[in-house]
């Protein structure tokens, strides 16, 4: 992992407050220089090198005299799929640079399990993907260059398929038609209509965010209890009366299927289940790496006290539930689906390493918390999620 050191972005003149009661998932907004005297974390060139990497996603979406295509990564050869007006779009990029994962920490003010990727886009001059609806909120910071963007009320939009890759709505009347610059930010939420359109070639920086749906939950909860062999009880029926209708499902049966799923929702292991998905990278094996090297928890105190800073992998996000009673209990943490605990003075500890970027402290030795923090740190470092800058 290259250890190189990111910009800092903070957004400016920005109420985070009045943001999230006026806008968040209520309506979008342009913040015109959110980021003052913004710099683009990577270039075109850059972005075509990741494009051509077999494991990230990427593609190039063209539109030529009035033709769509959509072509898949990894590319090799730019100057055959780029024609007409066209955009590269590549997934993920905070996972690759810590430059662009340094420009989604400026919207930590949105819980960091909620946030799914950093999308990077370079188009040339009239190029987008046409009108579309997201079921997702994003945030689009404008880079190098000039887009217009336009966006309209939610409806009932006809769907059409350009490509087989590539859905569209029908135009729509805009709410906002607005140019942006570099270092202005548009935030749309889900189930509004929007095109942008380059006016010039330009970078764009995507911050989307996860919300998965019931139907995507519902499969993911369904493994886990199989993987663990879990929610094996059947349903009964002792009170079972006659009925004039053998193929009626009484209101009282109903209910008691119900209740089979309530007891389902209401246990631990749904608990477990959650952090298990919500800390789950998206790409599987994402951290896997056979020549991590291996540590002693005393080399990590050493380390430590010796100024060395331990960074947290690009793209790791570690979960834990908020602990409603304040029992005191072990804390426990989730990453890459995993469970994680430690007895709860080593709480507050772990709790800051986690949600450090990086952490460069020194460590009390006499103090008994350290002991199962230096565990934790060790840990983690041994498994690859942290790494020595």
């Amino acid at each position: 992992m290259n250890p190189q050191k990111p910009n800092t972005y903070v957004l400016k003149n920005f109420d985070k407050t009045q943001f999230l009661q006026t806008h968040w998932q209520k309506k979008p907004v342009v913040l015109r220089q959110a980021f003052a005297n913004f710099s683009d974390p990577l270039d075109e060139h850059e972005l075509a090198g990741l494009a051509e990497d077999h494991e990230i996603d990427a593609r190039v979406v063209s539109c030529h005299d009035g033709t769509w295509s959509v072509t898949h990564g990894p590319i090799d050869d730019f100057d055959e799929v780029c024609t007409g007006a066209w955009s590269l779009l590549v997934q993920s990029v905070d996972h690759q640079i810590p430059c662009a994962n340094a420009l989604m920490a400026a919207f930590d003010f949105i819980p960091h399990w909620r946030m799914d990727d950093l999308m990077v886009s370079f188009s040339n001059q009239g190029a987008g993907v046409g009108a579309h609806i997201d079921q997702y909120d994003v945030f689009i910071i404008q880079g190098k260059g000039s887009r217009r963007w336009q966006v309209g009320s939610p409806g009932d939009y006809s769907e059409h398929f350009p490509h087989p890759d590539l859905r569209q709505i029908e135009d729509f009347d805009p709410l906002i038609d607005e140019v942006l610059l570099p270092g202005d930010v548009i935030y749309i939420p889900p189930g509004y209509p929007h095109k942008g359109v380059a006016l010039e070639e330009c970078l764009n920086y995507s911050v989307g965010f996860r919300a998965p749906s019931q139907q995507e939950m519902l499969s993911s909860l369904a493994d886990f209890t199989i993987d663990k062999g879990l929610f094996n009880l059947r349903y009964k029926d002792n009170n079972l009366s006659q009925r004039e209708f053998s193929a009626e499902i009484k209101q009282q049966e109903l209910s008691a299927f119900k209740d089979m799923f309530r007891q389902l929702v209401d246990s631990t292991h749904f608990t477990t289940w959650l952090g298990h998905y919500m800390s789950q990278s998206q790409e599987e094996g994402a951290f896997d790496d056979p020549d991590t090297e291996t540590f002693e928890a005393q080399q990590i105190i050493e380390m430590l006290n010796s100024g060395v800073c331990f960074v947290r992998q690009l793209g790791l996000k570690p979960v834990f539930i908020e602990d409603q009673n304040k029992t005191g209990q072990d804390f426990t943490f989730y990453l890459e689906g995993q469970t994680f605990t430690v007895p709860a003075p080593a709480e507050a500890l772990v709790k800051s390493f986690l949600n450090s970027a990086q952490w460069c402290k020194k460590v009390d030795t006499s103090d008994q918390s350290s002991v199962f923090f230096i565990r934790t740190v060790t840990t983690m470092v041994n498994a690859g999620y942290w790494y020595l800058a």
